[in-house]
């Protein structure tokens, strides 16, 4: 029986890949599951009904929202914020490995819970490795356009992995 692919996301990698590609379907053609926090939906849903990428998470009726708040364990609370300590405690809980978180400081955190991470970048390379039309360029020029910051190496990184 194949493997379920399985992932926990955070609010940025959802309004990154929402400016990318206009949609959050790109996920579907990397995971099989989705899970989204409490947390994290109500980041979205925080500044109100022009808030980006929120039309595309409300669109996305295949994500697994959760509903209920969880138990942060101390460290993870203290050290990230809400969404990202949700993340990475509801993959600790439910015990799904990997996660798709953007910021720095998650990312960290989620590799000393031992976590497997990806961004939204991954997710884009992953998904177009699969056969997803993606372009790399265009998908970064849009995220940029929106105000998605993008460090140089991560362009570089993403623009390596484009064949369009």
């Amino acid at each position: 029986m194949p493997e379920t692919r399985v992932v926990v996301i955070n609010t940025t990698p959802l309004i990154a890949l929402s400016a990318a590609m206009g949609s959050l379907d790109v996920l579907k053609a990397v995971y099989d599951r989705v899970v989204v926090p409490k947390e994290v939906v109500d980041e979205l849903h925080a500044g109100g009904s022009q808030t980006m990428g929120l039309v595309e998470f409300q669109a996305a009726h295949w994500l697994e929202r959760r509903t209920q708040d969880i138990q942060i364990v101390p460290y993870v609370r203290n050290t990230l914020d809400r969404g990202e300590a949700a993340v990475i405690q509801t993959a600790m809980d439910e015990k799904i490995e990997r996660v798709c978180i953007d910021e720095v400081v998650g990312r960290r955190v989620a590799r000393l819970c031992g976590l497997t991470l990806t961004g939204s970048i991954g997710v884009l390379i992953k998904a177009r490795s699969l056969g997803y039309p993606v372009s790399m360029r265009e998908s970064l020029e849009r995220m940029r356009a929106n105000g998605i910051w993008l460090s140089d190496s991560v362009v570089q990184f993403a623009l390596a992995h484009d064949q369009a």
